[in-house]
């Protein structure tokens, strides 16, 4: 535990929960997609489905989307800058079967590709998604990350750590999710320290590499 999980995020209010968890969201669903959205939808569960216009969690999620970190003074007036960047954005409310009471489904659209990622507000400003195209993952948002999207084949996960270890970087954290043996796959790698831009180049080169997104901690 460290002091921010006590004394809680630097946001802009009114809920750690419900905003600046909210915002992370958002902002780890935009970084996925890899390019300016211009839809997104959004399913709402539990107490976000109960509470989100009055405690700004519609707000703070499309801040996310948009690019804005929780402590970005533009959040409040995020749905003004949606609508000045085009984004063309809708809410539905209902229960999504065994999930946290603070839980959103966020599909995005950009002009060549569409993600769809499931996620929490955990508490504190701290989030968890756990779902990525369908795919059971584990981001959490507090550490660098690699999220690589790739083709079921032999030698492709050696062929990525090997990559990261010889370039220096430490993994702290690895997982793998796959819904059926030879199809689509998604390594979610929690690296120590920075990951140099010149890497997630590289990987995205290698055989049966189908994207590389890095999400820096929020």
């Amino acid at each position: 535990m460290n002091v921010f999980d006590i004394i809680g995020p630097v946001m802009i209010g009114p809920s750690s929960s419900h905003t600046a968890g909210a915002a992370r969201l958002g902002y780890v669903a935009c970084k996925i997609l890899g390019e300016p959205p211009v839809k997104a939808e959004i399913r709402l569960s539990g107490s976000f489905a109960q509470t989100y216009r009055g405690h700004g969690t519609d707000k703070a999620l499309i801040a996310g989307v948009l690019g804005f970190h929780p402590d970005d003074a533009r959040v409040r007036d995020s749905l003004k800058h949606a609508a000045e960047r085009g984004l063309d954005y809708s809410f539905q409310c209902g229960d999504i079967p065994g999930a946290h009471p603070n839980t959103a489904r966020i599909t995005l659209r950009g002009a060549r590709e569409t993600v769809s990622i499931q996620g929490a507000s955990v508490g504190g400003g701290n989030i968890l998604v756990d779902e990525i195209n369908g795919m059971a993952v584990h981001v959490t948002g507090q550490s660098n990350t690699l999220v690589i999207l790739h083709h079921d084949k032999p030698g492709t996960i050696a062929a990525v750590t090997n990559f990261v270890a010889y370039s220096g970087v430490n993994i702290g954290n690895f997982r793998l999710s796959r819904p059926q043996k030879g199809g689509q796959a998604v390594m979610t790698i929690e690296v120590d320290g920075e990951i140099p831009d010149i890497l997630v180049e590289n990987l995205k080169i290698l055989p049966n590499i189908i994207h590389v997104v890095l999400i820096r901690a929020v």
